[in-house]
């Protein structure tokens, strides 16, 4: 709630999970089929997190990652993991769970940052890319690129080229099943380009889960 209203989406051409926020909790385990937190944490060693870090989560939905990093932080040395998202309902839904001293969240589009240049020293995003269309994909890239520090860190987690029969087939059925075309530019494998293309150095891949989600690993170029 804000002043007594509730508080609204951001208008953005990326698609919002609002009408999910209800159930996202409920379904998201079943969807990563039982390895949710291995796959988080996972994707969390890769940041090096040091305990007075901020760092920023693209597109937190209901904010189980971003609790996770904050957990690792200290407030006292200015530590905090902010998650931000354009559905109002995913906010609403994480701050009320999920938000505490060391983990907050903010209802921002990913394209267009509500933050000064060089702000975080980590960035992670879980499974937000492939919602966004290709121009969004380079603008909110570019974006995370400007408000992180100089050599810092970021770990995205998103589908990409499938590499095994269960791959394709989930690949290929959320993105006609879905009316998806962003997934089809995930799945042809433009991610990591556009990674580099946004100022960051060209994108290792660290990790595959279920043969068509890869978490990638970079920096910003100093």
């Amino acid at each position: 709630m804000a002043g007594g209203h509730p508080i609204k989406s951001i208008p953005t051409r990326g698609r919002t999970l609002d009408h999910a926020a209800f159930v996202y909790d409920l379904v998201e385990p079943i969807f990563m089929l039982g390895k949710q937190t291995q796959y988080i944490q996972k994707i969390i060693s890769f940041l090096e997190i040091n305990p007075r870090h901020k760092v920023l989560d693209l597109g937190c939905g209901t904010g189980v990652l971003t609790r996770m990093i904050g957990d690792m932080l200290d407030a006292q040395s200015g530590g905090i993991s902010i998650g931000i998202d354009a559905a109002a309902n995913m906010i609403t839904t994480a701050k009320k769970k999920r938000e505490n001293q060391t983990c907050r969240f903010e209802l921002a589009a990913a394209e267009a940052l509500p933050y000064e240049d060089g702000y975080f020293d980590s960035i992670v995003s879980s499974l937000f890319f492939h919602h966004l269309p290709l121009d969004l994909k380079e603008k909110s890239l570019a974006e995370a690129n400007r408000v992180l520090k100089p050599g810092g860190r970021m770990v995205v987690g998103d589908m990409h080229s499938p590499d095994s029969f269960f791959g394709k087939l989930v690949s290929y059925v959320s993105r006609y099943i879905l009316f998806q075309p962003e997934i089809a530019e995930n799945i042809k494998g433009i991610l990591p380009g556009l990674i580099e293309k946004a100022g960051f150095a060209p994108p290792e891949k660290a990790a595959t889960y279920f043969g068509y989600i890869s978490i990638f690993t970079t920096r910003k170029e100093k």
